[in-house]
């Protein structure tokens, strides 16, 4: 379980490697981060939290349990989303594993 930043929501955040996303479902919604590979690169595509759950930082979990896999693994990551393109440069210690 995670805990958002704001200690607002506790998440079960999955890795549904058959669908290409990072998930949770919170209140019976889904939340997700969607991803495409390109070799060793994931390419973080689409971020979807349902507008009954925004403001939990869900988001930002979500992408964050997508960076930790990536570095796992060895992959390095290229922001397609709009939002996770936002969320990295709040975060600066991604920085290294960004895509160049």
């Amino acid at each position: 379980m995670e805990r958002s930043p704001n200690n607002q929501v506790e998440l079960d955040i999955k890795h549904n490697a058959a669908a290409r996303r990072f998930e949770a479902t919170v209140d019976k919604l889904l939340a997700r981060c969607d991803y495409r590979m390109h070799g060793n690169t994931m390419m973080l595509v689409h971020t979807e939290v349902p507008p009954q759950l925004e403001g939990r930082g869900i988001a930002s979990m979500l992408v964050r349990a997508a960076f930790d896999h990536a570095k796992e693994s060895g992959m390095d990551v290229l922001p397609v989303c709009s939002y996770v393109g936002a969320w990295t440069r709040q975060h600066p210690d991604v920085e290294p594993m960004l895509a160049r």
